[in-house]
């Protein structure tokens, strides 16, 4: 498999804090990967720099063979790059539906944009039976399903998940690890940035572990697992 995705010696900086300290990852097509580390590591920044919402102050990312460092957010997702972000931040006041229209702003095929709602609508049933409800009025577990659905609205090539488990009941947590696995099964390649090491491990084909804004240790999910690199990244050691 090729490259789908590349990160050389990236850095993001934020004023004088460097949150991202020149790495190299590299995602291939069709794989799930998870980016693991503790709170601070670096993970969301890598994330947010990758679809355009942070500044890349070195480095480069190539997606698909294509340049995109300084490509714009609103660019990156006609290529079939998208986010679903920590917290889920779902529209409250406007309805399911226009949720998820929203993810479908760079779709202009009407066909496509039908396939999109009918695609979503299988894979999260309860999103069709409250199509009419306000995003705000749904639980934590429907605001999470929504927001992977308003994500895969503009049928994604590479889909960048952070946190999908955060604040949710562990029965919750295993229907949506369940289903980014099915979405990998449906061909779409995924980024995991993710708490729950184990369950990200359990799913994952490889991962990289940050610390202080640095790739620590990467390799096959198993011998992740194994690793005493990863529990050190989580108690902070180096």
């Amino acid at each position: 498999m090729t490259s789908l995705i590349e990160l050389k010696s990236v850095s993001v900086s934020y004023d004088a804090v460097n949150a991202v300290r020149g790495i190299d990852l590299s995602i291939k097509d069709g794989e799930i990967v998870a980016l693991l580390g503790a709170n601070g590591a670096g993970k969301s920044s890598t994330l947010n720099a990758i679809v355009g919402l942070a500044p890349v102050s070195a480095g480069k990312i190539i997606f698909d063979g294509t340049d995109i460092t300084d490509f714009s957010s609103e660019t990156l997702a006609p290529l079939g790059l998208t986010l679903s972000p920590e917290g889920r931040r779902v529209f409250a006041t406007l309805s399911v539906e226009d949720n998820l229209m929203l993810g479908a702003y760079s779709v202009k095929d009407k066909a496509q944009i039908k396939a999109a709602y009918e695609r979503v609508y299988e894979l999260f049933p309860i999103l069709f039976e409250r199509k009419q409800q306000y995003g705000g009025t749904l639980s934590g577990g429907q605001q999470q399903m929504l927001a992977l659905g308003r994500a895969l609205m503009c049928s994604p090539r590479l889909l960048l998940l952070d946190e999908p488990s955060l604040g949710l009941a562990p029965i919750i947590v295993e229907q949506i690890f369940e289903l980014i696995a099915l979405l990998r099964q449906q061909g779409v390649t995924i980024i995991l940035v993710e708490q729950n090491v184990s369950m990200a491990l359990n799913i994952a084909d490889r991962g990289y572990v940050m610390a202080s804004g640095k790739i620590v240790a990467h390799g096959d999910a198993a011998s992740l697992s194994d690793s005493t690199t990863l529990e050190n990244a989580y108690l902070g050691a180096e």
